[in-house]
């Protein structure tokens, strides 16, 4: 069984800052990659950012230069940080986990139950 949890959502104006959170725990062996989607109302999931487990990261366009991903020192944590955020910034934060709970096991996609980020102008 794996949880992943993620928090740190709330209400900013344009121009302001979040940090968001994702721990997963559980019967893990190795993350491969860690996740951030976004759904705002009306929209389909987009991906916002990824980090693999060499580190590297790649982020949707419209976050470039504005958001950053990053682990915590406990390689099941992740980091979103958001800056310059906009109204178009406002939606639901989903983290997604892609992970192995044995050495020969195939990977397995677990996700978190959202947090809501809300940007007023």
């Amino acid at each position: 069984q794996v949880h992943v949890v993620e928090s740190g959502g709330g209400l900013v104006q344009a121009g302001g800052s979040l940090r968001l959170s994702c721990a997963a725990s559980g019967s893990i062996f190795r993350i491969n990659s860690m996740k951030w989607y976004r759904q705002a109302p009306g929209k389909q999931r987009e991906l916002v950012a990824t980090i693999a487990y060499g580190e590297s990261t790649n982020y949707a366009d419209s976050v470039k230069g504005r958001f950053t991903i990053s682990r915590g020192d406990a390689k099941n944590t992740v980091y979103l940080q958001m800056n310059s955020l906009k109204p178009e910034d406002t939606a639901v934060y989903y983290c997604n986990a892609i992970l192995i709970t044995d050495y020969d096991s195939p990977n397995w996609s677990f996700w978190g139950q959202g947090t809501q980020v809300t940007v007023s102008s």
